[in-house]
């Protein structure tokens, strides 16, 4: 494979899709793969724009025939995961592909994946308190989801220091976020 996978990865409330979604706008020579899904399609959603709606039994078939390179089942009921071919047709043709994933996802993609084309950068913040309100205010939360938040958060920041690198997500300062974020994919790319 010529290409190279950038994967963004961070605990939940991170700005990892903030980061993704600013890379998107600023960087369209790079490709973004779209995850398949088993939730229900929103208002002004279409099929292929920002997920491939699936449903439970076409998610699960296509786990049993290996077509995700990641998955996993998101609040307990849907399914979430990056299709395998795109990828990897892209990586065969020498293109930049730029995905976010939660650490779960980052462990599956790390087997699938030849370390010289994945490179991993982890989105942090200056303090844990700060992620806490940062979930807390993007959306109503119950007490015992935000306490299985706070879990999945303290055991995510442990493997930051798994990842290539580690850029810090300062309230206020999205842009400069971003903008490190494309200098390192830069060069790493070059």
């Amino acid at each position: 494979m010529k290409g190279k996978l950038i994967l963004i990865v961070g605990p939940s409330g991170s700005g990892k899709s903030s980061v993704l979604h600013g890379l998107m706008k600023e960087h369209t020579e790079y490709t973004y793969p779209l995850s398949a899904t088993t939730r229900a399609m929103r208002e002004g959603e279409k099929d292929g724009d920002i997920y491939y709606f699936y449903t439970k039994e076409r998610f699960e078939e296509g786990i049993k025939n290996g077509e995700f390179l990641e998955y996993a089942v998101v609040h307990q009921d849907n399914y979430y995961g990056l299709l395998k071919k795109p990828v990897m047709d892209s990586l065969e043709n020498g293109e930049t592909v730029v995905r976010e994933v939660d650490i779960q996802g980052f462990d599956s993609i790390r087997e699938a994946i030849a370390p010289e084309n994945l490179v991993t950068i982890f989105i942090t913040v200056p303090n844990k308190n700060e992620l806490i309100e940062r979930i807390v205010t993007r959306a109503v939360i119950s007490e015992d989801e935000l306490e299985k938040r706070k879990e999945s958060m303290h055991k995510e920041f442990n493997r930051a220091r798994d990842c290539d690198y580690m850029v810090e997500n300062r309230q206020g300062e999205l842009e400069s976020t971003i903008q490190k974020v494309a200098e390192i994919i830069q060069s790493e790319t070059e």
